[in-house]
């Protein structure tokens, strides 16, 4: 009898966990789809200047949404992204970027931060699309086939040339403020 109380209290606990598992995985999806990013109000700003690129609308009909480019795709990276992304729903939730205004005075800030995480991560989430020894460098018109050789030869990484390639590039910190000095 205890040994079928044992078994049957194992299994059950083994079902749990396989439904715990599942939900937490519909979970991470649900909030990996681009509908769910960009549902936020401060978020439409985002929305409308990827829908000008080419990440967004091509001749192939290949499109990288924001998961692609924001989340990391090994599970422990991904983890802390979704946790540093509570400070992202914060400032939804207490109107930090309810306006173009409020967006347009953070943008510097907020594109240093993905900046520096693609960086740090030799742009993982990009290559995962592109890949140097996937490219046909023939294909590429002069200069982009001399910039990628060359940058594949000094190990740098997508980010160290295209910053603006999915966003409006931010104005400089370092620009004139608007009574014509400079800031800093």
């Amino acid at each position: 009898m205890a040994r079928r109380l044992t078994l049957i209290s194992g299994l059950v606990i083994f079902v749990l966990g396989l439904v715990a598992a599942g939900l937490f995985n519909m979970g991470l999806a649900y909030t990996n789809r681009m509908e769910f990013c960009t549902s936020c109000h401060s978020m439409q700003t985002n929305l409308r200047e990827y829908k000008e690129t080419i990440h967004y609308k091509n001749r192939v009909g290949v499109r990288a949404t924001c998961h692609d480019c924001h989340v990391p795709h090994d599970f422990l990276s991904l983890m802390k992204a979704k946790i540093m992304a509570a400070k992202d729903v914060w400032g939804e939730l207490t109107g930090e970027l309810d306006t173009p205004e409020k967006y347009e005075a953070h943008r510097w800030e907020m594109a240093n931060i993905v900046w520096k995480k693609l960086k740090d991560s030799n742009s993982a989430t990009c290559r995962s699309c592109h890949d140097f020894k996937a490219m046909d460098f023939s294909e590429q018109d002069r200069s982009a086939r001399k910039r990628h050789a060359r940058a594949e030869e000094r190990g740098e990484t997508c980010i160290d040339c295209h910053t603006g390639i999915a966003h409006e590039e931010p104005e400089d910190a370092e620009e004139s403020d608007d009574d014509g000095e400079s800031e800093g």
